[in-house]
């Protein structure tokens, strides 16, 4: 099946499937992989939620314990990359731009808006990645987590798109340089 005729198809298609992402948790685009850079300057990636998309800024929300390695990493580089892809429609999106981090107000409201199982997840002691002889307790109290809690903002400004068809592959790719109108070009798969 051919989602993009045209290169408008595609970036319709593709935001439209990354706000299904964020409303229905059956959606293959509801946790996509975040890539991030390294201390070491290697590659990392991890899977995570998608919380959050705002189609005119193009931002994405998505939600991490200030003590992961994925702030960490966004914190040394805010360069990050975001794969998402579906399966069924073998369809594949790639979202390059800078991720924020944020403890304030945003956190705040995405904190409240969290269920209290989700706010479990924060409240783990000790802190991710922390080296252990056997799994720690299930935490018991969601707020204690709020001061671990951060919301990423990304930030695509580079969006590639490729569709896997026995009628032919399909690859675009979106820019929106600083000051300057989108860019739109297909590619060679």
């Amino acid at each position: 099946m051919i989602l993009g005729a045209t290169l408008e198809d595609c970036l319709a298609e593709a935001f439209r499937r990354l706000a299904r992402g964020v409303a229905d948790r059956r959606s293959p685009f509801h946790t996509p992989t975040l890539a991030t850079i390294g201390a070491d300057g290697a590659p990392e990636a991890r899977t995570l939620v998608l919380r959050g998309f705002e189609p005119a800024s193009r931002q994405l929300r998505l939600h991490s314990d200030a003590r992961s390695g994925k702030v960490a990493a966004l914190a040394r580089d805010p360069r990050c990359q975001l794969h998402l892809y579906d399966a069924a429609a073998k369809l594949q999106l790639r979202l390059s731009g800078r991720a924020a981090l944020h403890d304030d107000a945003l956190a705040d409201a995405a904190w409240r808006d969290s269920r209290q199982s989700s706010r479990m997840c924060y409240a783990v002691e000790p802190g991710p990645g922390t080296p252990v002889a056997a799994p720690p307790p299930a935490p018991r109290d969601a707020e204690a987590g709020r001061g671990w809690f951060r919301v990423i903002l990304l930030r695509f400004d580079r969006l590639e798109w490729l569709e896997l068809a026995a009628a032919g592959h399909r690859r675009a790719r979106f820019d929106w340089p600083a000051e300057a109108p989108l860019a739109a070009t297909w590619l060679v798969p």
